[in-house]
C-alpha cells in the first residue's frame, strides 16, 4: 500500500507541472492583456490615457516579457514563496484574495460531497434491490429531473422558495448556504444514484449472490458484504471528478446567489484578463482535481486490493 501511495504521488508531480504550463498558456490566449482592457475602458468612458503610466505598469508587472519568462516568474514564486502574483484589478496580492474566499468554497464543496454521498448511496441501493417498484420509479424520475435541471435555474427557484418562507437570502446567510449545498449536490446525487443502481444490479445477478441466497444468508449481510462493496468501485472512483465538478458548478451558482466564494472572483478575473488571479484559481482547482483522483485511487485500493498491483 505504501509503494502504491508513493507511486501515485510521483505521478502527481509531472502532472501538476504540465497543468500549470497549460493553465498559463490558456489565460494568455485572448488578445491583449489587462492593461489593454483598461485602456479600452478608459477610452470608452472618455478618460485620458497616460501612456507613460501604462508603460510603467507594463514593465512593473512583467507584461513586456516573453510568455516563458512570465511563466517562470509565476511558477517559481508559487513553489518557493507561495507568491501567486499580484491582482491588477484588485490591486492586492492574489494569495490574500484567494485566502479570503477559499475557506467558504472548500466548506461548501466538502459539505456537498457528504450530502451527495449520504443521499446517493442508500437511494441507489434501494433502487437496485427494489427494481421496478414504485419507489424506484419515483427516485429514477427525480434523478432525471436533477440531471436535466440547470443549476442556476434550481438556485433561483430555491431562493424564491426560501424568500417566500420568510428566510434570509442575504449573502452567506444559513439559508443561502443550505440552498447552495442542495443545488450543487442535486446533479451529482442524481448521477451517482444511477451509477450505484446500475452497478449493484449487475452484481446481484452474479452466481456468488445467488449461491449466498440459496444458503439462507440474511439479505442485509448478503448485500453489504460483497455486492455493495464491489459496486462501490466505480462509485468511489467518482471522487476524482466530483471535486472539480463542484468547483466549476460553484462559479455559476455563487454568481447567481451572490456568495463570496472563488467562483465569482474567477469569472470577474477572466473578463478583465487579470491573468495571475485567474491562473491561480484555475491552478488550485486543478490541484483539487489531482488530490481528488489520489483519494479515489487510495479508496479503490482499500476496497479492492487487486488494484494495488496495477
Amino acid at each position: 500500500m505504501v509503494q502504491f501511495l508513493i507511486r501515485r504521488i510521483l505521478y502527481m508531480i509531472p502532472t501538476l507541472f504540465l497543468i500549470s504550463i497549460l493553465v498559463f498558456v490558456i489565460i494568455q490566449l485572448p488578445p491583449g492583456d489587462y492593461l489593454s482592457t483598461l485602456i479600452v475602458q478608459m477610452e470608452e468612458s472618455g478618460e485620458s490615457v497616460d501612456q507613460a503610466q501604462i508603460d510603467y505598469l507594463r514593465e512593473r508587472y512583467g507584461l513586456d516579457q516573453p510568455i516563458w519568462v512570465q511563466y517562470w516568474q509565476w511558477i517559481t514564486g508559487i513553489i518557493f514563496h507561495l507568491d501567486f502574483g499580484h491582482s491588477f484589478e484588485w490591486g492586492r496580492e492574489v494569495s490574500a484574495l484567494i485566502a479570503d474566499r477559499l475557506p467558504l468554497t472548500i466548506g461548501i464543496s466538502l459539505v456537498t460531497v457528504v450530502f451527495t454521498w449520504a443521499m446517493a448511496l442508500p437511494i441507489g441501493i434501494y433502487s437496485a434491490v427494489k427494481q421496478y417498484s414504485a419507489g424506484d420509479y419515483v427516485f429514477t424520475t427525480i434523478g432525471f429531473l436533477g440531471v436535466a435541471t440547470p443549476n442556476f435555474l434550481l438556485a433561483l427557484i430555491m431562493m424564491w422558495a426560501a424568500a417566500g418562507m420568510g428566510m434570509s437570502v442575504g449573502s452567506a446567510s444559513p439559508a443561502m448556504l443550505v440552498v447552495a449545498v442542495i443545488v450543487l449536490g442535486t446533479a451529482g446525487t442524481a448521477g451517482l444514484i444511477r451509477v450505484m443502481r446500475a452497478n449493484l444490479l449487475d452484481e446481484l445477478k452474479k452466481p456468488y449472490v445467488v449461491a449466498a441466497r440459496a444458503r439462507g444468508i440474511p439479505q442485509r449481510r448478503r448485500l453489504i458484504k460483497y455486492p455493495v462493496r464491489v459496486a462501490l468501485n466505480p462509485f468511489v472512483s467518482s471522487i476524482g471528478w466530483l471535486l472539480p465538478t463542484l468547483i466549476s458548478g460553484e462559479v455559476i451558482v455563487s454568481t447567481v446567489m451572490n456568495l463570496d466564494t472563488t467562483g465569482p472572483l474567477l469569472l470577474q478575473s477572466l473578463r478583465g484578463q487579470d491573468m495571475y488571479l485567474a491562473g491561480s484559481i484555475i491552478l488550485i482547482s486543478a490541484v483539487f482535481t489531482v488530490i481528488g483522483t489520489l483519494l479515489s485511487d487510495l479508496a479503490l485500493a482499500w476496497l479492492d486490493p487487486r488494484i494495488r498491483i496495477n
